[in-house]
């Protein structure tokens, strides 16, 4: 029985950003990350404390590799050759996005987080103009009060 299970046992494993595509994008996602590394570095410039300075450039780093998986999930998982058509610069947001989610990892520089910022509102205005608020999210039957 091992032979034969050996034999059909996979050659390769691949990894996804999800194990079942549920088809839910939203740059909201990126966005609250890179507002948490903007907060971070506001934060660390204002202490003097190297404790928490430390502290703040290893949560820094995690939240802003964050906010570039997202970007890339938007990039890669959302976005389709239609929505080039109507956006022929939408590869271009997406990699400079992507770009300045590893440069804000390596910097305490508030306006290059600034700039990400600014980068996932371009790809969120993308995202709204190609229909995903209504086709990638669940509907609220009562609005949030």
């Amino acid at each position: 029985m091992s032979g034969l299970r050996r034999w059909l046992a996979p050659r390769t494993v691949v990894r996804a950003h999800c194990d079942i595509p549920c088809g839910v994008y939203d740059p909201q996602q990126a966005r609250i990350e890179a507002e948490s590394c903007f907060k971070i570095i506001q934060k660390y410039n204002d202490s003097q404390d190297e404790l928490f300075r430390t502290r703040c450039i290893h949560v820094k780093e995690e939240r802003a590799e964050l906010a570039k998986h997202h970007i890339d999930v938007m990039w890669h998982d959302y976005f389709k050759p239609e929505h080039v058509t109507k956006f022929p610069d939408l590869h271009d947001v997406c990699w400079k996005a992507s770009k300045q989610a590893s440069l804000v990892k390596r910097t305490v520089d508030v306006n290059e987080a600034q700039k990400l910022l600014d980068m996932i509102d371009q790809i969120d205005r993308m995202w709204r103009e190609t229909g995903g608020p209504q086709t990638t999210r669940m509907q609220q039957l009562v609005p949030a009060s």
